[in-house]
């Protein structure tokens, strides 16, 4: 009998969850919204054909149909839960910037107790987040940048060593993602890891744990776009995290001990973790000096705690990490197949060299104007983020529109699908770095390039970004002449969980130039 019971309970549940899927899926349509047909369960996440897509994918389709009708936005389903996609221009303005106070929030859960390197700036929400991003900010001026320049350098002849200690063929991602940790792990926190000789450093595992496409990955973000905060927050009572605890662990020592060492033997290194060490102490981030390393200040207002300080730290190396190498694997694989990109670039490199005693500084790598657009349409090509995620906070009526954005709807700014869309980068596919030309830039629209997001929650280290890459193009197209391995399979297919990456490995020759 309590079988029967129970039996019944299971069919009834499952025709009553049927039943609000099948509710569900009606809200765009009775709203108006263009959207694709969704599949039960999956949403746009899955064809009516039965093929498995990414959010990207979904994403671009909704928007071509909607750009095909003349609409100004669309609709799209994450499994259950129905996004909104603004195309127009002046919308999308309204979102990152006029409306602001609407759009505040990226809808990212935050766990402090359970997940504490969650609680970063990309992360939080409301005042937390303004309080955060006010004490950050000054740490990613560029007078910051400058003071953290000649770290970044450091590296690059470790690049280059390990480079022409190769032979000519190389898997190039893999390079520049080690590239990129002896960056950030000098920078953010402060320590010397060398993994250009050594690829099985805890630093450079632990990154790539923090981009696979695992089933945690995959089941963390399944959450975020089903279930409500209260929710999710059970989840990681009972042991779910976004990070694997053994990644935290890591973290959270690391910065633990080498803070303390700095405080206790009065240790001043030019790195953000000494910006980061300044905001603990006094609540803000003062000179390049040796200041503020005197910890156990209680009576500090205004100042973030040691975990606070691990999840910035962590958020810095994420961000750095991936995108960075990721956008020169790109940019490199791009130079491959367009040599009169490649050369022009290279001589404007040993021009810059050469009026400066064959040394790069700060203002001499600012200068150039070429790498500067090879840069841009790299990532108008392949931006690392595919869309800008913000949740609305309270209800938003579209100026000139019936429509009304509810309280708690998840808006997805398609900025791959703007980048791509031939009304503003007529030929999209063909790699053009003239198109950042001052002429083109001041003839294009605005509200059509977002590589960095917009509005008062860009990224808050996109300087940085962009001062790595440079240097490592720099080193790679300054020394080698670069073409393409049979080894790479072209065209490319993006590999999607967190950022836009390539699939598979990429192959490029890298030819030695005579000095």
């Amino acid at each position: 009998m309590e079988l029967l019971s129970l039996t019944y309970a299971l069919m009834t549940l499952g025709v009553a969850f049927y039943f609000f899927v099948k509710w569900r899926y009606n809200y765009w349509r009775s709203r108006n919204v263009v959207t694709l047909e969704p599949t039960f369960f999956f949403g746009n996440l899955r064809t009516p054909k039965g093929k498995y897509i990414t959010l990207v994918d979904a994403i671009v389709n909704a928007y071509k149909a909607a750009k095909a009708k003349g609409e100004r936005y669309a609709g799209v389903y994450m499994f259950v839960t129905p996004q909104f996609v603004p195309l127009d221009r002046e919308l999308i303005r309204s979102i990152l910037f006029t409306d602001f106070d609407h759009f505040v929030n990226r809808g990212f859960h935050v766990n402090k107790k359970r997940d504490p390197l969650s609680a970063n700036v990309f992360n939080t929400s409301d005042n937390e987040w303004r309080n955060l991003r006010t004490k950050l900010t000054p740490a990613f001026t560029t007078g910051k940048m400058k003071m953290m320049f000649e770290r970044v350098l450091e590296c690059t002849t470790g690049l280059e060593e390990m480079l022409k200690e190769r032979s000519v063929a190389v898997d190039i991602k893999d390079i520049l993602c080690r590239f990129t940790t002896d960056v950030i792990g000098s920078v953010a926190f402060g320590l010397e890891f060398n993994s250009m000789k050594d690829a099985n450093i805890k630093l450079r595992k632990y990154g790539d744990y923090t981009f696979e496409n695992s089933w945690r990955k995959r089941f963390s973000i399944f959450l975020e776009n089903t279930f409500p905060t209260w929710f999710i927050n059970i989840v990681n009572e009972v042991g779910f995290s976004s990070t694997k605890k053994e990644i935290e662990t890591y973290f959270v020592d690391m910065i633990q001990k080498t803070v303390d060492y700095r405080e206790k033997n009065n240790v001043f290194r030019k790195d953000a973790l000494h910006l980061m060490i300044q905001l603990k102490n006094t609540g803000r981030v003062l000179g390049d000096d040796e200041a503020a390393l005197k910890g156990d200040n209680e009576n500090v207002t205004g100042g973030i705690t040691m975990n606070e300080l691990a999840a910035q730290a962590f958020v810095f190396f994420v961000a750095g990490f991936e995108t960075s190498a990721t956008t020169m694997t790109f940019a490199l694989l791009e130079l491959a197949q367009n040599p009169v990109v490649q050369e022009k670039l290279r001589q404007e490199i040993k021009q810059t060299l050469k009026q400066n005693d064959n040394k790069l500084t700060y203002e001499s790598l600012l200068g150039m104007e070429y790498l500067e657009k090879v840069i841009s349409e790299t990532l108008r090509m392949h931006p690392p983020i595919h869309r800008l995620p913000r949740l609305c906070n309270k209800d938003f009526n579209i100026p000139n529109s019936d429509l009304v954005i509810k309280s708690q709807t998840q808006v997805l700014v398609p900025v791959l699908a703007i980048h791509n869309d031939p009304e503003y980068y007529p030929n999209p596919e063909k790699f053009d770095p003239e198109r950042f030309s001052k002429e083109a830039k001041a003839s294009r629209p605005s509200m059509t390039y977002f590589p960095f997001g917009d509005g008062p929650r860009n990224c808050i280290g996109q300087r940085f970004g962009k001062l790595q890459a440079k240097l490592g193009l720099c080193t790679v197209v300054s020394n080698f002449n670069v073409t393409l391995n049979e080894k790479t399979k072209l065209p490319i297919e993006y590999d999607l969980i967190t950022v836009i990456t390539v699939k598979g490995n990429v192959w490029l020759n890298l030819e030695p130039l005579k000095k």
